[in-house]
């Protein structure tokens, strides 16, 4: 028995033409330092020998499917615990910081011991606010940078993640596993934090990620997701139902 099918996106379908993804801030607070996302790309490669790897189709296809968010911070960070045996970071930078004292913790924070993947590394959130969205079945994976060289290696791993976004929509943060915690966490302004991958209908399309308005149809539809992974466990359950939730029309281009 022979079985076959046949997919077929016509021209001017929602999936015939490329993968348009939005994103935006969750608030505007202090987001006039943040970069926004940006296609993976690498300037000034050596392109004048056609096998050059910077002129592979296959190359090419790979990095140009990657969006780059950048750290908009300077950062200088140790791991300590106190005569109590309490974790705790230190700001290393002190006085010299960019980011006081004072205010790291609204933007950096230590998880819970508890909720730690092993007890000799720990978790550490950094916040940063954007938020990816569409309006057709679309999954983001958060991932490392990996082919950004860094001159000085992390002290750990960061924790990838894979969502819909076309049903669940939430602040990204960085979130990093201190493997060598005798070694400080130090991150610049400007450096490549994490990648952002967007799978939608089809491989063959291309993505584009466009800077979108927070409509008060999007502020009350994100409102009815936010704090809820607080209040009870596995959150995939309320996908189907916050996707029924979903604006009709949800991407507003900004400007």
């Amino acid at each position: 028995m022979d079985i076959n099918i046949t997919l077929e996106r016509p021209e001017g379908s929602p999936q015939s033409g490329p993968v348009t993804v939005g994103w935006f801030y969750h608030d505007d607070k202090s987001s006039i330092m943040m970069f926004p996302p940006e296609r993976v790309s690498f300037r000034g490669a050596n392109k004048g020998h056609s096998k050059s790897a910077s002129r592979c189709p296959g190359v090419v296809q790979l990095e140009s499917r990657y969006f780059l968010v950048r750290c908009p911070y300077d950062l200088h960070i140790g791991f300590a615990r106190d005569d109590k045996g309490q974790a705790r970071l230190v700001n290393r930078a002190g006085d010299r910081g960019g980011v006081r004292s004072g205010k790291l913790g609204s933007i950096l924070h230590l998880v819970n011991e508890a909720e730690w993947r092993y007890p000799d590394k720990p978790t550490v959130q950094l916040g940063l606010g954007y938020c990816f969205v569409s309006e057709e079945v679309c999954y983001i994976s958060q991932i490392d940078s990996f082919a950004h060289y860094r001159p000085v290696p992390l002290p750990g791993t960061i924790f990838g993640g894979r969502f819909p976004i076309h049903a669940w929509v939430r602040p990204l943060m960085w979130a990093f596993e201190w493997h060598d915690t005798t070694k400080d966490l130090i991150l610049k302004r400007g450096d490549p934090l994490f990648y952002c991958q967007f799978e939608a209908d089809g491989p063959d399309r291309p993505v584009q990620v466009v800077e979108v308005e927070r409509t008060p149809d999007m502020e009350r539809w994100i409102a009815s997701m936010t704090g809820v992974a607080s209040l009870m466990n596995q959150t995939f359950s309320l996908f189907r139902a916050s996707e029924a939730a979903r604006p009709k029309n949800l991407l507003v281009r900004k400007g």
